[in-house]
């Protein structure tokens, strides 16, 4: 391979150039005579440039020069360039191989660019030289400043800190080599915040430059530094970077507590309860946050056992309050010393006045106050059989102010709902309004209220609780109902049963029961009774045999006697059953009047009877009230008042026994028939005439659908229906709600001048016998329609 030869400008790494010769090394032989030289073949002696960068001249910027020993100075050698920047970056004359950067270069971009170079034939293109690899570096110059990492740093430290306490460190880069020369050589410097702060040159820690004294929040709590950081080392010309650094003192607990002032003055009711507040007391903090939390003491003074005093944790004030009652009587003001400290302190400045004392005088004022009773609650005895008006016991009540006003007592009703008891008004004596029974209620709990004479509003009240006392006034009876049975063959002496008592009494000493026979059944009984010393009894057989066929039922009496004075007894009944049993004594059949424990019908029997009872009771109500409304007056009361009325409305009705069509009530009562509403609403579809105004040979045309009758048929005695019917023509004229006006509302009355007589069936006999109804044509043709129907024979309606 032949080598390509390189000549540069700059030349810092690779052999001398003496060493790039371009003949042969002279070679020895062994028997130390000299050989003719002979050429031998090299690589690359050494494969870099090194350009400086931020060239600024206005020519293309020489590196170097590319020499191949193909190059025989006959132009017939070309060099080619490639690689990173080849062509645009770096150019390379294919003549004589010197190579130039076309612009300028930052090394801070890029600091190194690899490029690769061959020689080859201008005529045939071949190639005379392998391709061979180099690099081109850039040296460093001083082009960049020192650069932080924040902008703004914040750093913070106690107070009180000593000299070189650390704070926060800060950093800075340069962008320059720090491989070549100082260019990237940093050193810090502080040029704001002298002379509290100093910064270390080479780390650029910040540390407190003054003693615990001069670094005080309360004094001073924010602080500016600020920071240079200088390259070159430090030295003249070298390029500088600044930042900026808040550093904030914080707070230890170094101040203690001051009250505001040191003399507080309050006063309280005296009628104020535990736990009412009197007043509250400030003190002042320089410190902040946990540090400035305080508390409150009371320290020494009279009142130490009246008041008490607390933290308000959001104010951080103290609260005193009242923790005894308070009497102006009997002390009119109290003084009492007050103490405050913080709640965490500091040991470093223990030594400091920790604690600050401020003195509060507290007056009580008098007010009226309630009667106070000589006791909170009372307890009274008394016995159960006590009579009315017995006294119970006694209360007392006086007016603590200084009038000593009168007190009058009561019983607060709410509390006896009975009135079993009664208080005396004058000296509170209590006593019994009704007889009590202890084994109905044995506590009896009541109020009393003791009131002043001179002020009712003044009131308080007292329990009072009565305990009724036993007396033996309840005779034992047995503690359940037993069902016992015997066999029909048995043992005497056998136990049949375990019986045993109870008793509402309930005596000091507790309950002894004694057991026996009814003295009347000593001889002629059954059975024994046994009493077993411990308030129970066996009941014993004295036979052998019982037939269950001759009597399945014995009563057996016993006597159970209390053990207390006065002694009280009763006679309980002991139903024993006769019944047959297996070997065991195991009970097999009794007879059935035996099993029934009670004769009658069960409760679920007597509850359907009742349920029926109370629905047959149900209907027949109703139906009473049903036939009520159903009854009317009769259409006719005396037969003498055959009176009738015929109203048309042009329509087929029910005939003669359609007696709903008309009261025939108001004919006979024209008076009360004839009272209309004056006031009545005037018809629109027709103009009303006023037809009781006319005289009787003077009648004006009737209404639309009305028909009148003539004014003969009626006779003088027949006035009043005249009226009627005038007056029912007004109706219809002047009623809104009446039938339309041409409708056909007729209103007749056929009196004793009427040729035809009258048509009702009502006072007319009744009879089977054929009749002749053609005389009806004669009446008019009115009457012709009537005619044709009852003249037509009897055939023509099957």
């Amino acid at each position: 391979m032949r080598t390509l030869l390189l000549a540069a400008t700059w030349l810092c790494l690779g052999p001398s150039l003496d060493a790039l010769s371009l003949g042969g090394r002279r070679t020895e032989a062994a028997d130390g005579g000299e050989k003719p030289l002979r050429r031998v073949r090299r690589g690359w002696m050494w494969n870099q440039f090194f350009l400086q960068e931020e060239y600024t001249g206005s020519d293309y910027q020489y590196i170097g020069k590319l020499q191949s020993d193909q190059d025989h100075g006959n132009g017939v050698v070309k060099y080619v360039l490639s690689g990173e920047g080849a062509g645009t970056v770096f150019v390379i004359d294919e003549n004589n191989g010197d190579l130039h950067a076309t612009r300028r270069l930052d090394r801070e971009e890029k600091a190194f660019y690899i490029l690769r170079a061959t020689v080859v034939n201008k005529r045939t293109g071949q190639k005379l030289e392998p391709e061979t690899e180099f690099t081109v570096k850039l040296h460093d110059i001083n082009d960049n400043e020192p650069h932080f990492s924040k902008e703004v740093y914040t750093g913070s430290v106690p107070e009180r800190s000593d000299i070189g306490t650390s704070v926060i460190q800060v950093t800075a880069t340069d962008a320059d080599d720090g491989m070549y020369g100082n260019s990237a050589k940093l050193v810090y410097s502080i040029s704001q915040g002298h002379p509290y702060f100093s910064v270390d040159p080479n780390t650029g820690v910040i540390r407190t430059a003054l003693g615990p004294r001069d670094m005080d929040r309360e004094q001073r709590e924010h602080y500016q530094v600020v920071i240079e950081a200088k390259d070159m080392a430090g030295q003249r010309g070298g390029l500088t970077g600044t930042t900026v650094v808040n550093i904030t003192l914080t707070d230890v607990n170094d101040n203690p507590p001051h009250f505001t002032q040191s003399i507080y003055q309050f006063r309280v009711p005296e009628s104020s309860r535990s736990g009412s507040p009197v007043g509250r007391i400030r003190a002042t903090d320089r410190d902040t946050g946990k540090n400035a939390e305080m508390y409150f003491t009371i320290a020494s003074g009279d009142g130490m056992d009246m008041f008490d005093i607390s933290t308000d944790r959001v104010t951080q004030e103290g609260v005193i309050s009242v923790s005894k009652p308070l009497d102006f009587e009997k002390k009119p003001s109290y003084t009492v010393e007050i103490q405050v400290q913080n709640t965490q302190l500091d040991p470093r400045f223990m030594s400091m006045s920790s604690k600050n004392m401020a003195t509060v005088r507290i007056g009580v004022e008098d007010v009226d106050e309630p009667p106070l009773f000589d006791k909170a609650s009372y307890l009274m005895e008394l016995k159960e059989d006590a009579e009315v008006g017995a006294a119970v016991g006694s209360v007392s009540a006086v007016d603590p102010d200084g009038a000593r006003s009168m007190v009058k007592y009561s019983i607060d009703r709410r509390t006896d709902m009975d009135r079993l008891f009664n208080v005396h008004p004058g000296n509170g004596s209590v006593f019994l309004l009704r007889r009590l029974d202890r084994e109905e209620a044995a506590w009896h709990n009541i109020s009393i209220i003791a009131t002043e004479f001179n002020n009712p509003r003044q009131s308080s009240h007292a329990p009072v609780f009565i305990r009724l006392l036993d007396i033996n006034d309840n005779a034992p009876a047995f503690a359940t109902v037993y069902e016992t049975f015997v066999c029909e063959r048995t043992k005497a002496g056998q136990r049949i049963q375990t019986v045993s008592a109870v008793d509402a009494d309930e005596p000091s000493t507790g309950h002894k029961f004694f057991f026996s026979l009814a003295p009347e059944m000593m001889h002629r009984s059954n059975f024994t009774v046994r009493d077993n010393g411990d308030n129970t009894a066996s009941i014993l057989t004295r036979r052998a045999s019982y037939s269950r066929l001759h009597q399945s039922v014995y009563l057996v009496p016993v006597v159970i006697t209390d053990g207390d004075y006065p002694m009280q007894s009763s006679t309980g009944t002991l139903t024993v059953r006769v019944c047959t049993c297996d070997r065991e004594g195991n009970m097999e059949l009794c007879n059935p009047e035996a099993l029934s424990s009670s004769p009658g019908l069960s409760t679920g029997a007597l509850i359907a009877i009742l349920l029926c009872a109370i629905i047959l009771l149900m209907i027949v109500v109703l139906f009473t009230a049903l036939r009520r409304q159903r009854k009317k007056e009769p259409l006719i009361i005396s037969k003498e008042d055959v009176r009738d009325n015929v109203v048309s409305y042009n329509d087929e009705g029910g005939g003669e026994e359609d007696t709903q069509a008309f009261d025939i009530g108001a004919l006979r009562h024209p008076d009360a028939a004839a009272a209309l509403e004056e006031t009545a609403k005037q018809r629109r579809d027709i103009i009303p005439t006023d037809t009781l105004l006319y005289p009787a040979h003077r009648r004006p045309a009737p209404a639309a659908g009305l028909i009148l009758p003539p004014v003969g048929v009626a006779s003088r005695g027949n006035g009043d229906v005249r009226e009627f019917i005038n007056q029912r023509v007004l109706e219809n004229d002047c009623n809104p709600t009446a039938p339309p006006y041409d409708s056909l509302a007729t209103y007749a009355y056929e009196g004793a001048g009427s040729v035809a007589e009258s048509l009702s069936s009502l006072g007319s006999a009744s009879s089977e016998a054929e009749q002749d109804y053609h005389y009806l044509s004669d009446w008019g043709p009115r009457f012709k329609k009537l005619a044709d129907l009852y003249g037509t024979e009897d055939s023509d309606f099957s």
